[in-house]
């Protein structure tokens, strides 16, 4: 049987195609102050916070950070300086991508569709999108669809701008929280876990497994 071809293949952006770096940004304003386990533990803290203020209603990822970061240092007994979470902010503009994703973004690119639906800002996203190395067809944010993931209504969105169904696309994501249990709820069922060690596998929510995005087009037949 010859590999499905989609129509489009959607992925998550921070994390999966770019080097997420919010532990080494926590690492580069605490770490001189807490010891390695603290540090562990307030990199968990962080992305959990993090996570717990996005399933609300929309709000700039500006907050998001700010909220997450205090929250985070109130339960670690660490004193919040706002200009700390501005720092973490205004560091992700300028976060590259994985090594890996470069040439292989740019192999697949040439014969299928590409599309971001991002936890992001319309001012921040541009500045890593332009380091991935690919074109691509569409790049929607959080802040367009008014909703973070792993809400479905960034996903909802994204296929009513796409003009396709759920059984028309690939989605592509290092985290099942965030994205492929979502996806997996909407009746995505060609999805893609790019395992770069962020959350332990989870067979449950159907999908292919590859190392690295090198291995994306493959997957495709490419």
């Amino acid at each position: 049987m010859a590999p499905f071809r989609p129509k489009y293949v959607t992925f998550d952006c921070y994390g999966t195609l770019t080097n997420f770096d919010m532990a080494g940004a926590a690492r580069r304003i605490y770490g001189a102050q807490l010891d390695e386990a603290a540090m562990t533990r307030f990199i968990r803290n962080f992305a959990a916070y993090r996570l717990d203020e996005i399933l609300g209603a929309w709000k700039p990822y500006a907050e998001v950070v700010h909220n997450s970061l205090e929250r985070t240092c109130k339960a670690n007994g660490v004193t919040f300086h706002v200009e700390d979470a501005l720092r973490v902010y205004e560091e992700v503009p300028t976060w590259g991508p994985h090594a890996d994703v470069p040439a292989g973004l740019a192999k697949l690119a040439q014969e299928i569709p590409l599309v971001i639906l991002s936890n992001a800002m319309k001012v921040q996203i541009p500045h890593n999108v332009e380091k991935l190395g690919a074109p691509f067809f569409k790049v929607i944010t959080a802040e367009e669809t008014g909703a973070y993931k792993p809400q479905m209504k960034g996903f909802e969105y994204m296929l009513d701008v796409l003009g396709c169904g759920p059984e028309d696309i690939t989605h592509v994501s290092s985290s099942f929280r965030y994205d492929l249990m979502t996806a997996h709820d909407l009746g995505i069922k060609s999805k893609v876990w790019v395992n770069r060690g962020h959350e332990p596998a989870n067979p449950y929510y159907g999908y292919t497994e590859i190392a690295d995005i090198g291995g994306l087009p493959g997957v495709f037949g490419i």
